[in-house]
């Protein structure tokens, strides 16, 4: 058997696996990827161990190896979205907190959008039930409501973060993040705000999720949930 007869035999077995591989690919580059969430920054939004499913098609259209092709809609207050830490690369899941041209300020972790301050209300009861095992430090849950856009948050009274910042005006084509679990998050605060076409997509909620404190069992109440 010749070389050739020996390529052709091995391209047209391996031809359906190539096939697949390469869809599969193309699907998670261009239009929808899922991933871990790694840590509690998002808590009580996310919990370390969801696995969130995001739309890449949210914002513009691509094709994998080229990259972005044309924009489609602009990012808006409250989305939360996957992008690239612009400090290491390592990706990240934050929630747009502000956007193009929104002066935002941050006093004793109260928002300002515009000079106006957000709205909170007590969170609901339940939310410490639903955190991880280890999270044992106590916390406060408040539903932060700015511009008619709302969302729980959580806080840790007495711990050391960067309370007060700002007042500053969002550039044109970018974006201020910030994470739900405003004392054990790396974000805008520290890194700035984050180009509109480093954000790959938006989060739609979390597929499933597992609890590593108790040997990974499945948090079933978590499965297939739009974010709240």
């Amino acid at each position: 058997m010749t070389i050739t007869s020996r390529l052709n035999r091995i391209w047209i077995s391996w031809r359906p696996t190539l096939l697949v591989v390469l869809v599969v690919f193309g699907f998670r580059a261009a239009v929808a990827d899922w991933y871990d969430v790694p840590s509690g920054s998002m808590q009580p939004t996310l919990l370390e161990g969801d696995r969130i499913a995001c739309d890449k098609t949210a914002y513009h259209w691509r094709l994998p190896l080229i990259g972005t092709v044309a924009q489609r809609s602009d990012p808006e207050r409250g989305d939360v979205v996957v992008f690239p830490s612009p400090t290491d690369g390592t990706r990240l899941v934050k929630r747009i907190v502000a956007i193009p041209d929104d002066v935002v300020e941050l006093r004793n972790n109260r928002l300002y959008l515009d000079g106006e301050p957000a709205a909170y209300q007590p969170g609901p009861e339940d939310i410490p039930w639903k955190l991880p095992q280890d999270d044992v430090a106590p916390h406060v849950y408040w539903r932060e409501t700015v511009a008619g856009v709302g969302h729980a948050v959580m806080f840790t009274p007495g711990a050391e973060t960067r309370s007060d910042f700002g007042p500053v005006r969002i550039p044109a084509g970018r974006y201020l993040m910030m994470g739900d679990n405003r004392e054990n998050s790396a974000d805008s605060r520290w890194f700035g705000t984050v180009d509109r076409d480093a954000i790959e997509g938006r989060v739609l909620g979390t597929a499933f999720s597992l609890d590593k404190d108790r040997l990974w069992r499945p948090r079933w109440d978590r499965f297939l949930r739009g974010l709240s």
